[in-house]
């Protein structure tokens, strides 16, 4: 999937397999950092979108968790574009948790 629309932070997300969508948090060339609030636990689900393999997914680090504040998002798409421009192993989509990127409305004002 080629994403025609510029998208920016703010950007309201809505992919296929979700009922709520996602807010644009900290993007970059290759990735961008969404998150949505999960009321009945009062915090937030996140997802890393690779434009560039056309997945979506969580980050690959364990203790890493937490994409709550727009510093958390830029923090992991930091993270990311260290790993995309140095060629090494920091961070990156998680292979267990990776769908395929499946966006059916995008939303910016």
């Amino acid at each position: 999937m080629i994403v025609d629309l510029p998208i920016t932070k703010g950007c309201k997300i809505k992919f296929l397999e979700e009922k709520q969508r996602y807010t644009v948090m900290a993007i970059g060339e290759r990735y961008a950092v969404c998150n949505k609030p999960m009321n009945a636990l009062k915090t937030y689900l996140y997802t890393v979108i690779d434009f560039g393999e056309e997945i979506r997914g969580t980050e690959n680090l364990v203790f890493r968790m937490g994409a709550e504040t727009e510093k958390d998002c830029e923090e992991m798409l930091g993270r990311l574009e260290i790993e995309d421009k140095l060629k090494r192993e920091a961070t990156k989509v998680s292979h267990r948790n990776r769908i395929p990127l499946n966006i059916i409305s995008i939303e910016c004002l």
